[in-house]
């Protein structure tokens, strides 16, 4: 996979991405074990993925609905446009059922990820964000029920395969 800043995944790279996925609690010893290379070569490589910003992060991946929060939004906001999109992510960012933000072209200007206890709660959250004078409106879509889970590992093996 070729990248914005030159670098590209080759087999030992997806392979690893492959292990930690599967299992991210995985040491680096083990890792070199089950991949058939130096402990050194997996650190290093590691290190190169974390540098470049592939490998985001170590930490677990947290069910909202485990946590009480079953319901899953998607909102997209109109913004008023003199405040500016960096005013309201750091409104948004001091919400925690808000779990991601992302400026979108099309109809509205931002869009928003959420989660909340019920409906009634889902009210609750989409007033705190429509509470700040920055967001001029919201459109909302409840979703049913998860049919596929966030994930990256099918894209970078595709993208190792594509760019060869």
């Amino acid at each position: 996979m070729y990248s914005e800043t030159g670098h590209s995944l080759d087999s030992l790279d997806v392979r690893l991405l492959s292990l930690l996925t599967a299992e991210p609690r995985i040491g680096v010893l083990e890792c070199s074990r089950r991949l058939g290379v130096a402990r050194g070569t997996v650190q290093a490589r590691l290190d190169r993925l974390t540098s470049r910003g592939v490998i985001r992060g170590y930490g677990p991946s947290i069910d909202p609905v485990a946590l009480g929060y079953p319901v899953t939004g998607f909102l997209t906001l109109e913004i008023r446009q003199e405040r500016g999109h960096r005013a309201v992510a750091r409104h948004l960012g001091s919400i925690p059922e808000v779990l991601e933000a992302h400026t979108i072209t099309g109809a509205g200007d931002m869009m928003c990820r959420v989660v909340a206890r019920s409906n009634a709660d889902l009210q609750r959250v989409i007033d705190l964000i429509l509470g700040y004078d920055g967001v001029v409106r919201c459109s909302t879509i409840i979703a049913l029920d998860e049919q596929i889970p966030y994930r990256v590992l099918p894209l970078v093996t595709e993208a190792a395969t594509v760019n060869r």
